[in-house]
């Protein structure tokens, strides 16, 4: 069956998702069009697509056990010059983020991965540019603010052109069993309004 490039994620929800996409494009980053806005729970790895129905299951239940939290991002920070990113702050709903990260990388479950770097939710606005560009996105989206409930998170495949695809969309606090009549399946957004101001 091959190989598959898998990531697990929280989605930034309209309307700031393509707002941070489009921005990112401004800056001149060529990657932004086929990656999704998002905060990583798992980064880009590359398992046995045999693998892929315990890597949902596993997934939808550690979806089950999670309950619906706040997010807000607000402004700007850098990982330079250790690693050539820009990214917009999560400054509320990190440690809720990184309990969720933690369940997923479980080293009894089929998504174990080391990571290169501790982890440290971020949305990523900018990422291997020139360092003008990296200047401006860390400046102009210093006044960023957005903010929403989370109730769940996806996983993604990196097709042969680059690009990511969503597979599957995770709620929090659902069972492995579709409601009667219902889906499982929730977005990451909440039904409430989301806020923003860039």
């Amino acid at each position: 069956m091959g190989t598959v490039t898998l990531g697990v994620s929280i989605a930034v929800p309209e309307p700031y998702g393509s707002l941070l996409q489009e921005r990112r494009a401004g800056f001149g980053d060529p990657a932004a069009y086929g990656i999704p806005t998002h905060v990583t729970l798992v980064p880009p790895t590359e398992v046995d697509a045999a693998r892929l129905p315990a890597i949902r299951a596993h997934l939808a239940e550690v979806a089950s056990a999670g309950r619906a939290f706040p997010m807000r991002l607000s402004g700007t920070g850098t990982f330079r010059p250790l690693s050539p990113v820009v990214f917009v702050q999560v400054v509320e709903g990190g440690a809720d983020c990184a309990w969720l990260q933690q369940r997923v990388r479980d080293e009894a479950g089929p998504l174990v991965r080391e990571l290169h770097f501790p982890y440290h939710p971020h949305v990523t606005v900018a990422h291997g540019i020139s360092e003008e560009g990296m200047d401006r996105a860390f400046e102009e989206l210093a006044g960023f603010e957005a903010e929403w409930t989370c109730g769940g998170f996806a996983l993604y495949e990196q097709g042969p052109d680059g690009v990511w695809r969503k597979l599957h969309e995770y709620g929090f606090g659902l069972s492995g069993v579709p409601a009667q009549g219902g889906s499982r399946d929730e977005p990451c957004g909440s039904r409430d309004e989301p806020s923003v101001r860039a």
